[in-house]
């Protein structure tokens, strides 16, 4: 995802840019912490750029639609996306994409990282992750999920490879289904959304086992990580971030990341986003530009042990 170098004529369009209105891709439809993202987002990357950041939301084939024309754009700064973790994840998991999440994109910052907390329900016979593997390897565990590839799903498959216990995955159409069953015990347990699980959590509908990202998590910081559990490594998360086409001048790109990386660190945008379960990030194009690789590195394997295909 390496930025190709400015020739001379590019500085002297960076020395102009930006000269009219922006299009940002939106790969998710309105609503959600993506949307809450974009929406405090977008206003100040207006006021600092002085072009009005226009939203476009395609939504549509888990993000493809909105990826495959970022991919297109033409690669003048006027064009990027705000990708979902599906920009990484859909090349292993579909038949036909028509990008490539590393050579079409330019990386420009991650916004947010989204943790799963693991959940039971309270008549399932662990409280603690070392009781549920006892379990799971004595007999069968299934989980839902909020349907086939969706994080949730990776998560438990990734488990199950690291832990060695048997998972049989229950998809459903949506992780509002899927949650909805879990507390009525039809399912004994789920990677759930940590803004999703929290409250469930807190009245005892369900029982909170840990928490997926790397660190512990100011949304539920009581949960223990799954990697300090025993399995070091272990992180999943749901995340969004912004990616502009391949070959987009260099010099747009430290100015779209460093303007949205303001955005971002501005103390109300931060509160906002903490209160809606996820930690603000805003780092380094290379870092996330190597996240990107690393996250289609290893959910390409995960879906291939698996098995998993969508057409």
């Amino acid at each position: 995802m390496a930025v190709v170098l400015s020739d001379p004529s590019w500085h002297v369009f960076a020395q102009t840019y930006p000269a009219k209105p922006i299009r940002m891709i939106v790969a998710v439809p309105p609503g959600g912490p993506a949307d809450t993202l974009v929406r405090m987002v977008a206003p100040r990357l207006t006021e600092s750029l002085g072009q009005t950041v226009v939203i476009d939301n395609r939504p549509g084939a888990n993000g493809n639609i909105a990826y495959e024309t970022a991919a297109r754009a033409a690669p003048d700064g006027y064009t990027f996306v705000l990708a979902a973790a599906g920009v990484a994840i859909n090349p292993s998991l579909y038949r036909e994409v028509r990008f490539d999440p590393v050579k079409d994109f330019a990386a420009l910052t991650q916004g947010i990282s989204v943790p799963n907390i693991l959940i039971v329900h309270p008549s399932v016979a662990a409280t603690s992750l070392k009781e549920l593997i006892a379990l799971g390897k004595s007999k069968p565990v299934n989980f839902a999920s909020a349907g086939n590839g969706s994080t949730g799903h990776l998560a438990g498959e990734l488990f199950k490879n690291v832990s060695g216990i048997a998972l049989t995955h229950v998809p459903y159409k949506g992780g509002g289904p899927a949650l909805t069953e879990v507390i009525a015990g039809q399912v004994q347990a789920m990677f759930s959304l940590a803004l999703v699980a929290s409250p469930q959590i807190k009245v005892g509908k369900v029982r909170g086992l840990a928490i997926t990202s790397a660190k512990r998590s100011r949304v539920a910081p009581e949960l223990p990580t799954v990697a300090e559990l025993g399995f070091p490594g272990f992180e999943v998360i749901g995340w969004f971030g912004w990616l502009a086409p391949a070959r987009t001048p260099s010099d747009v790109v430290v100015r779209l990341h460093g303007d949205i990386v303001k955005a971002l660190h501005a103390p109300e945008t931060q509160d906002r986003l903490i209160a809606l379960g996820s930690e603000p990030v805003g780092n380094a194009s290379s870092a996330f530009a190597a996240f990107v690789r690393a996250e289609r590195d290893k959910w390409g394997g995960v879906i291939q042990r698996a098995g998993i295909r969508l057409d």
